[in-house]
Order: structure tokens, then sequence, then C-alpha cells
């Protein structure tokens, strides 16, 4: 296995003025084939780590090489310049949306790949021994047609510390307003704030509330039409107006700037609850290594709004170059990472969610995979509160006012139709 560190200026330059360097053979003078693949990973993160590890246990087992150029995030900047310009690239990745969107002309469709059984399927076909809803959201990021290749899979959850839970004796989660009502009240007396959230989520926190008292698509038609006299604005006012009365958010959330909440309420074991992304174990395992994570689907609110089963989830996912002249090596590989023992490892080192139906779950995100399992509307990042910078910003600076009780509900309702 080879791999490679990404220079930014320095390559971008050499794939311009540097023909010579594309098309290069995939096949060498003895006939062993090399699939190049460019990753969104530096090599010291642990994703990167198990990528390096799985492509020399890949080549000793099939005698294919895996070429690893390491881009890191810089990838954003890097790829298109080298596919326009014909590099050598048979995978690459990122995010599920951009790497559909942004690169879609250069993706080979997948639809015969995944058909087929591979040594890590037990002998169901891919598409069958991975996460379904994943699939799905990835052939309708393709416009109908699978073009990518999931991994990584995230649900944006609350996360909460089950030993602050305990302590509370509580001992289920809330499905319901009423429940989670109760349990914010046994955490209040038992001397814990129930939850909190930073200026990064803020929107997402929002949007959320809306589709769970208005839905789903009447939370996106606010959103995109930053129109806000809903009935469901004010309710949602009145609740977190009184919840603020109560202590039962964080007043530290309406200040809190990205990561202050997730690490200093968080993992200081201050807050019990986050409305936040399976990856958050992850993000802060070096604050709280032995912090005890549990999950549950932000409870339903409402008759009018959606319930559990409506939740936003994603992944970064896989895509061979349409140009590849090792397709089938590209994705036998890629089958390597999202099945069996490396798609368990992965999840087990980032702490996060693996692709494959029978691959083993960490304990920090476990409790995650009944909800995925049980998600049957899928809601965009944040429902659509991100989508307009202006709605974002009015989300923050009135949900702000609204816990510090500078706003009441009828005041908030107001700010956020000016």
């Amino acid at each position: 296995m080879k791999k490679k560190g990404m220079v930014v200026a320095l390559l971008v330059l050499a794939v311009i003025a540097t023909p010579l360097f594309a098309g290069g053979s995939a096949e060498d003078a003895a006939g062993k084939k090399t699939v190049t693949y460019w990753s969104m990973w530096n090599e010291a993160e642990p994703q990167g780590l198990v990528m390096a590890e799985a492509a020399e246990a890949f080549e000793e087992e099939t005698g294919i090489e895996i070429e690893i150029v390491f881009n890191g995030r810089e990838i954003r900047k890097t790829l298109q310049p080298a596919l326009d310009a014909g590099e050598t690239i048979d995978i690459f990745d990122e995010d599920i949306s951009r790497v559909n969107s942004t690169w879609g002309e250069y993706l080979l469709p997948l639809e015969e790949y995944v058909s087929k059984s591979y040594p890590t399927t037990g002998g169901e076909s891919y598409s069958d021994a991975v996460s379904t809803a994943l699939i799905d959201l990835a052939r309708q990021a393709g416009g109908g047609t699978l073009k990518t290749a999931p991994y990584q899979p995230f649900a944006f959850v609350v996360m909460y510390n089950k030993d602050l839970f305990n302590k509370a004796g509580i001992t289920d989660t809330p499905k319901t307003w009423a429940e989670f009502e109760n349990v914010c009240a046994k955490l209040v007396q038992a001397g814990v704030t129930p939850i909190t959230v930073d200026d990064a989520y803020m929107a997402a926190f929002f949007g959320y509330n809306m589709a769970r008292l208005a839905g789903y698509e009447r939370t996106l038609e606010m959103a995109n039409n930053n129109e806000f006299n809903d009935p469901a604005v004010l309710e949602f006012g009145k609740i977190w107006s009184d919840f603020a009365k109560k202590g039962y958010i964080s007043k530290k959330a309406a200040s809190n700037i990205y990561p202050a909440g997730q690490i200093e309420e968080i993992a200081a074991g201050k807050v019990a609850m986050y409305l936040n992304g399976t990856w958050l174990p992850n993000e802060i395992k070096g604050n709280a290594p032995n912090f005890n994570w549990g999950a549950f689907a932000w409870p339903e609110m409402g008759p009018n709004g959606n319930g559990t089963e409506a939740n936003n989830y994603g992944a970064q996912c896989f895509g061979i170059n349409a140009n590849s002249q090792v397709p089938d090596e590209a994705f036998q590989f890629i089958v390597y990472l999202t099945t069996g023992e490396w798609d368990s490892r992965l999840a087990k080192e980032s702490l996060g969610v693996p692709m494959g139906k029978n691959s083993t779950w960490p304990k920090q995100t476990a409790e995650a995979k009944t909800i995925i399992d049980n998600t049957t509307t899928w809601m965009t990042w944040a429902v659509g509160m991100e989508n307009l910078a202006d709605v974002n910003a009015k989300i923050k600076e009135n949900f702000s006012k609204l816990i510090l009780g500078s706003l009441n509900a009828e005041q908030f309702y107001a700010a956020m139709n000016k």
C-alpha cells in the first residue's frame, strides 16, 4: 500500500502543468493492478489510520495495490482540478451530497455492482448487506441512480449521559413530549441541567422542534420562505420560555460558541442531553474518555408534526471515477471497507456508525441503531433552517433572547416575523 500526503499548492500546479501524469497506467509490467484513492481524511485521523491498515490487508489478500493520497478536507479544493486534468484517480470520497452534486459528472453508476455478492457480504448482494436507508439516500442524491457508496453514516439524535439519567432515576428514554418534560423535571430535581446547545446547532435545534410541531414539509416552507407566522412558532416560544424558567435548558446555551456547550457542559458532566450527531462521542472523547453514552430520537411534540420516525441522517460516500481503468477492483476495495471486519473497525476507532447490517456497533453509538432502522422519513439538515443566512442568524439571536428571558413567547414570535 502506497500513501501520499497532500501539499495543496504544489499538487494543483502539478495537475495543471504536468499532463504527463494524467491517465497513468493502473497495471504494472508484472500485471499487478493499482487502485488510486484520493481520501478526504488526514493520515493521522482515526479514519485515515484505519483506511491505511485496511489497504495493506486488502493488498495482502487480493494482490491489488491501493495507493492512498491523503487530502484531508482540502479535497474540496484539490479534487476538481485533478479530475479536470485527467489525473489517475479511481476512488474519491466526501459528503454524500457534495460528491453527487459537485463531482457527479465524473461518477460511475454502481447499480450493477451493488446487485452482486462479495466475500464479506455473507452470500447476500451488497445492497442487501448494508444500510437500506443510506443506499436509498445515495440513490436519491444521484437523481434516481446509485452513483456512490455511503460509509461512516450519522444520525442527528439526542445524545445523552446515561450516568446522569441513572442518577436521576430515569430508566426509560422519552418517546412523547410529556415523557420528555418528566425526564427534564427529574434531572433538575437531581441537580442536573437537562439540555444545552451551541450556536452551531441552534438552527438545527429549532428546525427539529418545528418538524415535530408543524411537520417536515411545512417547516421547510418556513425556512425557505423566511416566513414564520405559523402557530407552531409561537408554541415553540411558549415551550422554551417555560423550560428556561424551570431550568430545563442551560442558561449558557444562549452564549455558547461552538464547541463550548459540548466541551464545558456535556463532556464535563454538567448537562445531560444534547441534540447533536452520532459524531459527538468521537469529537469529545479526548475530554471524556469514559463517558457513558446513550441516544434517542427527539420526541414527538404534537398532532400536527412528525414523530420519532422522522430524522436527519447522512454519510460520507465513495465515488468511482467513470474514467477509472480498474473499476471492479475499486469497488471491491469499497466493499472491503464497508462490510465485515473493516467496517466494524472503522466504526470502533472513530466511535461512529457502521454501514454493514451485520457489522459491530461501538457501545457509544449503539442506541442510535434502532433510531436509524426505524426512520421512515428523511429530513434534510437542520430541516432547512441553515439554507438562508438571514434565517440562521434570526434563529440564533431570538432563541438566545428567549432562553435568557429578554423575549417572552409572543415577543419571540414577533421577532421571528420581522
